[in-house]
């Protein structure tokens, strides 16, 4: 249900790339953002880096697009990859991966205190940023080469998407069984 949480808005902002104007699906993306914020407070838990980062991205490019009509889809698209690759870079920067405020609230305090849970977190951050990167690339690789086809963007988004969902599933299991920690001492993606 955690991961459901992190990524509607990016899937609610996607679909509606497709459907509706770019700055219909990017308040969109700023509304749905809000409200992942709402469930984490009315749950009692923190605000999110990341959801925080993302309602501020999609509200300000929304409010740019309302300004700006012009900017393309497909500039819109490279924008938010920007904003999602910053929030994610600038978390590890900060000494604040941004899976770690999600981490925390999954585990007891005992495996959050265990020395290899920061590095986990950093690494798992680490694909995301990566990912988040790779779709950048992609967005900007279409951009200078308009006749690439379409699909070819979206292939490298869900691909890097995809992945680093995995990753972060896959990781916490994997630490669990190289370095034996107990089971649950890991964050693992609900």
């Amino acid at each position: 249900m955690t991961i459901f949480l992190i990524l509607a808005p990016y899937g609610v902002y996607t679909v509606l790339m497709f459907m509706t104007s770019p700055m219909v699906a990017v308040f969109a993306g700023s509304a749905i953002c809000l409200a992942t914020i709402a469930i984490d407070v009315a749950r009692g838990r923190s605000v999110k880096i990341l959801a925080a980062g993302s309602a501020i991205l999609f509200a300000g490019i929304g409010l740019f697009l309302a300004l700006h009509p012009t900017l393309s889809t497909l500039g819109v698209k490279l924008s938010v990859d920007i904003g999602i690759f910053v929030i994610s870079l600038g978390s590890m920067l900060a000494r604040r991966p941004f899976t770690l405020q999600y981490a925390i609230e999954s585990v007891p305090a005992e495996t959050a205190a265990m020395p290899g849970f920061l590095t986990a977190n950093y690494i798992i951050t680490g694909a995301w940023t990566i990912a988040a990167l790779l779709m950048m690339a992609a967005n900007i690789v279409l951009l200078y080469f308009p006749g690439l086809p379409v699909w070819s963007g979206i292939a490298v988004a869900f691909a890097a998407r995809n992945s680093a969902i995995y990753f972060t599933k896959w990781y916490p299991e994997y630490r669990q069984i190289k370095y034996g920690a107990p089971a649950g001492a890991l964050p693992e993606a609900q």
